[in-house]
């Protein structure tokens, strides 16, 4: 098994209605368009992955996990709200963007993409997962490759 763990910060401007991706961004910014954004300020990057992840990501029969906690309220012992997304590898994935990790519904593949024919977007996931988000809550999304 194969991981990449990165570390964002959620926006007022998450609404994660998209309901074809869902996206974590470097960018220190997020505009109301931005519907597939999760999180902004990433700590990492495709780019940054280790290489052998990459080549796991490739491996068409790939099962690829990406985990998404949100700590809510960093002062109080709260549990994280944790989500899970399910998608596959394909042998086109570069991951090799220096601004975006998306994960896809679609078998669609560009630079930012880390998995596709994912089993949900941003739409999918809970509610009280993106309020948090929007609220400025820190986000840590594990990607698993298998």
């Amino acid at each position: 098994m194969h991981e990449e763990v990165v570390h964002a910060t959620g926006h007022e401007n998450v609404t994660a209605t998209h309901a074809s991706t869902f996206e974590v961004t470097s960018d220190d910014y997020l505009t109301p368009a931005g519907d597939c954004i999760l999180a902004v300020e990433a700590d990492r990057t495709p780019a940054d992955f280790d290489e052998e992840f990459v080549d796991a990501c490739q491996d068409p029969d790939a099962r690829i996990t990406a985990t998404i906690e949100v700590a809510p309220d960093l002062t109080a012992a709260s549990e994280p709200l944790t989500a899970t997304v399910e998608g596959r590898g394909d042998p086109d994935l570069t991951v090799e963007n220096e601004r975006s990790i998306v994960g896809r519904t679609s078998d669609y593949v560009d630079d930012r993409t880390v998995l596709v024919e994912a089993d949900r977007a941003a739409a999918d996931l809970p509610r009280d997962l993106v309020e948090a988000l929007a609220d400025g809550a820190e986000l840590r999304l594990r990607l698993t490759v298998e």
